[in-house]
């Protein structure tokens, strides 16, 4: 079959038209900006099943460089480590708590759903666990760290179950977060439950910033001397022998010149201009994830394992629209957290902002929302589940 491989900059191109179909069928396809699924899920998902289409017929297999990916997503999450203002961390304590136990309890449901229904499937428990937290909250990330191992313990193709299970997860966790989060809000007609002046303390001052076309340089260099200083602090914490996200350090340095700026006030930090930056990583990087999935992948699943992912699913709907919402208080920010929640805890944190963003584009902002998603997304979520998963395969 012949090959078509489309280079860095091509696969770039590719995925900012991904992202211009997106919003284009959103403003043609009602229901799509009704249940306010994200434009770059709505694009690259053509283009995933349009290649998907090829490879399966015999006609092309399409290849992408997907080395900016990366580049997009560690500038995404250092604009989110500039927005870590101690005053505001302090004033979200109490919700990052609550929702950190929330997070746990998720990872540990996950493995035990999966290794629950091995045995009545026939399957072995460990081959469950590649349907688990492993690839639903850990993602493509978590599935190749921990495929490998499950195939030193004697599953075969534990790598490649993991990663198709991650694509599920992916595509699954983008496409029910906005209608659950809509749905809420209609329901409880939550907009009632906003009050604008009940956030003085939780508001940045990036919301109300008057952005500057002459700011917008400083705003990338300082976003380029963050990542530059997180590349020392990662590589330090690789020293630890534990496995942390690439983006991590750079996390830390944005957070660093945030705060070091906030209480000297020698450093000016252009939060207006990078929140704006951030988002334009954010979309790329959803564009580029989405047109390279291989949907194909999916169809290598047998009837237990499909019924295993079926069952993460509505998990995830049970426990974001019952649990969550009610725990957290049953108001808008919880609506638009649970819609956080369905990106991560079946995708990746990006398609969990991606879910708010579409959430908050339709109706009013949810600053705890943003805030605490990327946070406990971010900087917990992924080490959490690191020691879960690495229990459960010791207990299995």
């Amino acid at each position: 079959m012949h090959t078509i491989k489309f280079d860095m900059y091509q696969t770039l191109a590719l995925a900012v038209t991904a992202l211009l179909l997106g919003a284009w069928l959103r403003k043609k396809i009602t229901f799509l900006t009704r249940f306010c699924i994200p434009a770059p899920v709505v694009g690259g998902l053509v283009f995933a099943i349009v290649t998907c289409i090829l490879h399966s017929c015999g006609i092309v297999d399409v290849t992408f460089d997907d080395t900016l990916r990366e580049v997009c997503m560690v500038f995404f999450f250092t604009s989110v480590g500039f927005q870590a203002n101690m005053k505001v961390l302090k004033s979200g304590g109490k919700d990052l708590a609550v929702f950190l136990v929330l997070v746990i309890i998720l990872i540990t449901s996950q493995n035990l759903i999966a290794v629950g229904l091995s045995k009545p499937l026939h399957v072995s428990a460990l081959i469950g666990m590649c349907t688990g937290s492993i690839p639903m909250v850990g993602g493509h990330g978590t599935a190749g760290a921990f495929g490998p191992v499950l195939e030193d313990f004697g599953v075969k193709g534990a790598t490649t179950i993991a990663t198709a299970a991650a694509t599920y997860g992916l595509i699954m966790g983008s496409l029910i977060g906005g209608p659950i989060g809509n749905h809420l809000i209609k329901k409880h007609d939550l907009l009632k439950t906003v009050h604008e002046e009940d956030d003085s303390v939780l508001v940045e001052d990036e919301q109300k910033h008057e952005r500057e076309v002459s700011m917008y340089p400083t705003a990338v260099f300082q976003l380029i001397i963050a990542i530059g200083i997180g590349t020392i602090f990662s590589y330090v914490l690789s020293k630890t022998g534990l496995t942390f996200p690439v983006y991590i350090g750079a996390m830390i340095a944005a957070a660093l010149i945030r705060n070091i700026g906030e209480y000297t006030g020698k450093i000016k930090v252009c939060m207006g201009e990078i929140n704006d930056l951030g988002g334009i990583a954010l979309s790329l990087f959803l564009g580029i994830a989405m047109i390279t999935l291989q949907i194909w992948q999916l169809a290598a699943l047998a009837l237990p394992l499909v019924v295993l992912l079926l069952a993460q699913t509505l998990f995830m709907i049970f426990y974001a629209d019952i649990v969550t919402f009610r725990v957290l208080g049953k108001d808008y920010d919880a609506a638009v957290i649970v819609s956080g929640l369905c990106g991560f805890g079946m995708g990746a944190t990006p398609n969990a902002m991606a879910n708010m963003q579409a959430l908050c584009d339709k109706y009013v902002m949810s600053v705890k929302a943003f805030l605490i998603i990327p946070i406990v997304g971010s900087l917990f979520a992924d080490f959490i589940n690191s020691l879960i998963i690495t229990a459960f395969i010791n207990i299995i």
